[in-house]
Parts: structure tokens; C-alpha cells; sequence
């Protein structure tokens, strides 16, 4: 088994990056090469703007090559319980967004030519227990009558149909949705980023940030320092770099995931028949998947830890045993790859995005990263391009987590309390 993600494993490396140091003016400096970075740094050196892109590792090494390769519309959140805080044109308002971050993506993808196996499979939300599946039909009901018309409804009798487990009592069946290989996507975003004009530097960490006279903002990295008229942050939950204000903001919750050997075309048929995206109704729940090659991409929290090689192999454990709980007929299966990576979570679960201090950002996707983060990507391009009211996060209130100043201590104690609600309900 592999400690290492397979969508960076099984995708060609990026060879368009810049070798020259960090160093001279530009108009927008991009902090983060992952899919918000690229997507706007493409976007940006379309407009004709030079942009330069630092990345501290390698692009899409971090979250974006990290997840579970869905690429689902709909929110985090039961609609009904978002509309209760915020009122329904507004929750419904934000649901579109999710949808319209799925249509970037395939459209990106089919205008740059980007051969990553994108897929409009639909999404099925599983009912792990019996009780849940009431909830479901509730939710059911706001959702096609506001802003998922044609959502389907899979009674207990029928999810077998679905999924080949006994596991589960019933689902929603969410078409807009879709997967695609996220390292190859990455990759050819990175690359149709450096056609557009974009310089993109890897191994540049950047270790400091200032605004210097007028407008302008100094930004130190390990490979050199440049100007730039404007700065993106688009860093996710990095726990590295001058980043205090938003990292006080965001939890970095570990979200692990395993890929199996490739199944024979019986074996893959007898579990995921229709061949969507899965997530399961539970706070600590799973989520799953096929690849064209049918691998079972299998992930979910399994820990309330951050990821390492050693806490990943922990997780793996947990995961092939849920999986097999799950799927029994995978018992002689054998695991290939296992992974983990960080979600930028936010306290009500909602993405941010906007400008401080002569600085912009655009993160907090809370596990909804693949479309959102391409989208709002676009979406900043046109902002610092002077469309401020296209931002369609403007104007949510952004908080601090209460007692958040540095590492996670208290998950934990988070996993604690999801464990807890997910055995009383």
C-alpha cells in the first residue's frame, strides 16, 4: 500500500513551471497553486494581467490533489436549516452557486481540452440509518420545490438498485452532480494557466507579506521576492506563513481516504451499479466512489486528526474496515493507495471570500472545495478586476473559532461530540 494519493500518483507531472527566481513587479501576486489559484491566475492572464503563481510544494499537491474526487452540486447544509438562519432567497441564492461551481468546471474542461474523465454521474445521498431516510423525504421536498427540480427520491426497497450493501435504507439522488480524475484536471488547469501567460513558481513558500507604499505589496518567499499591485490568498487551510487572520478562521479538519486494487467489471456492478458519487447521511459518514478503471475510491474522517504519514496509515485501518462492513465482498480486495489531506473548514460551514487590507481571499470551502474552488477562483479574477459585486459571498459575516489560535487542539473533542450525535440519532 501506497502512502501516497492516487490522483497524484496516476497524473503526469507539471513541466510548464517557472525556474527563474521570485523576483520583479507583476499586477497579481497568486499565493496557493491549487485549483481557486490556477483557476484565477488563468483567469487573470487572459485579461492580459501578469500573474505570478507561489506555490510551497508542487500545484495541486495539497487539498486539491488530496480529495475524494467528487464533484457535487448542493451545500453542506440541509437547506431548510440554512433558510432558518439566513431566509430562504439567500440559502437558495448560495445552493446556485454550488451548481454553477459544477458548470465551470466541465466548462473549463472542455475548453482546455483537459483530459481528466469528467463524468455527470449525479450524486446519491445514503440514509445510514433507518430514522434518516424521514429526514431525507423532508428534505426532499424544500429542494425540488426550490432549486433541485429534478432530485430523485430512492425508497429503503429500491436502494440496492444503487448501492450492493445492506448498509443503507434509502437515498437522494442529486444528477447534477459529477467526479472526474482530480490530479489530471489539476495539472491541465496548471498548464492551461502557464498557455494563458501566467509564471508559475513551485517550491516558493511564501514566508512573508507587506503593503508597501501606495497599492503595492512585498512578498517574500524562499525562491526570491517580488511586487505585486495586487495579492490573492488562496492557501486553503495552510498551517504555513504570515496567514494568521485567516488561519484563526479556519479549522484544518484531516479527511483520509483509500483506493483499491482495480475490481473486475462483476465485482465493481455488484457495489456501485449506477457509478455516482456516494455520501452517507452521518456526521462521521464516508463517501465514496469508481474510477473508470474501477478502483473504490473510499474516504471520510475515520479520525478527528490531522494527516501524516503515520496518521494516515491509522486511518486507512478504520476506512478498509468500514469499507468491508459496508461491502463484504471486497474481504480479498487489496489496497493500493492511502491518503489524507486537509479541509478548510469554516464555523457554520459556508465558504468566504473578499478583500482586507488591500488583500483578497477566497477559501473555507468545508469539503465542497473541487467545484467551489475553481469557480470562485474565476469569480476573484473579475472581483480584483474591479467587479466587486460579482462576488456572491459578499457581505457573510466572518467571525474568529473562539479559542482557535494555532493548531487544532480541541478536534479531538469535535469528534467526540459528532460521535456522540451520530450514535443518538
Amino acid at each position: 500500500m501506497k502512502l501516497e494519493p492516487y490522483w497524484l500518483a496516476s497524473a503526469p507531472r507539471f513541466t510548464s513551471g517557472s525556474t527563474e527566481p521570485v523576483e520583479g513587479q507583476v499586477d497579481v501576486a497568486v499565493i496557493g497553486g491549487g485549483f481557486t489559484g490556477l483557476s484565477a491566475a488563468r483567469s487573470l492572464a487572459k485579461t492580459g494581467a501578469r500573474v505570478a503563481v507561489l506555490e510551497a510544494g508542487r500545484v495541486v499537491g495539497e487539498a486539491s490533489g488530496r480529495n475524494g474526487g467528487h464533484c457535487n452540486n448542493g451545500l453542506a447544509h440541509d437547506l431548510g436549516g440554512l433558510a432558518a438562519q439566513i431566509g430562504i432567497e439567500r440559502a437558495s441564492a448560495l445552493y446556485r452557486v454550488f451548481d454553477d461551481g459544477v458548470d465551470t468546471v466541465e466548462a473549463l474542461v472542455k475548453e482546455e481540452a483537459i483530459d481528466c474523465d469528467f463524468t455527470r454521474t449525479g450524486k446519491i445521498k445514503l440514509a445510514a440509518k433507518p430514522g434518516h431516510f424521514a429526514k431525507l423525504q423532508k428534505s426532499a421536498e424544500l429542494l425540488k420545490a426550490t432549486v433541485e427540480p429534478d432530485l430523485e427520491v430512492v425508497a429503503p426497497g429500491d436502494v440496492r438498485s444503487e448501492i450492493g450493501s445492506s448498509g443503507f435504507h434509502g437515498g437522494l439522488v442529486f444528477p447534477r452532480s459529477a467526479h472526474m480524475h482530480m490530479g489530471r484536471f489539476g495539472v491541465g488547469l496548471a498548464e492551461a494557466a502557464a498557455r494563458a501567460g501566467a509564471q508559475i513558481y513551485e517550491g516558493a513558500a511564501v514566508t512573508g507579506l507587506q503593503r508597501i507604499a501606495g497599492q503595492a505589496h512585498r512578498v517574500v518567499t524562499t525562491r526570491g521576492t517580488l511586487e505585486a499591485k495586487q495579492v490573492l490568498l488562496a492557501t486553503g487551510a495552510s498551517r504555513q506563513g504570515p496567514f494568521a487572520w485567516l488561519r484563526r478562521r479556519i479549522v484544518p479538519v484531516g479527511s483520509f481516504i483509500i483506493a483499491t486494487e482495480p475490481l473486475s467489471d462483476n465485482l465493481a456492478a455488484s457495489i456501485m451499479p449506477t457509478r455516482r458519487t456516494a455520501t452517507t447521511t452521518m456526521n462521521i459518514g464516508n463517501y465514496f466512489r469508481l474510477t473508470p478503471d474501477n478502483r473504490l475510491i473510499f474516504g471520510g474522517r475515520a479520525r478527528f486528526a490531522l494527516s501524516s504519514p503515520s496518521s494516515d496509515a491509522k486511518s486507512g485501518a478504520i476506512l478498509k474496515a468500514r469499507m468491508l462492513e459496508l461491502f463484504p465482498q471486497l474481504a480479498q480486495t487489496r489496497i493500493d493507495y492511502c491518503w489524507g489531506g486537509l479541509v478548510d473548514m469554516t464555523a457554520d460551514r459556508l465558504p468566504r471570500a473578499g478583500e482586507r487590507d488591500g488583500v483578497f481571499y477566497a477559501t473555507g470551502y468545508s469539503g465542497h472545495g473541487t467545484q467551489m474552488s475553481v469557480h470562485m477562483g474565476q469569480i476573484m479574477a473579475r472581483v480584483m478586476g474591479g467587479e466587486t459585486a460579482a462576488n456572491p459571498l459578499a457581505g457573510l459575516d466572518w467571525p474568529v473559532v473562539p479559542g482557535h489560535f494555532g493548531p487544532p487542539w480541541f478536534l479531538p473533542f469535535v469528534g467526540m461530540y459528532y460521535r456522540y450525535q451520530d450514535w443518538r440519532h
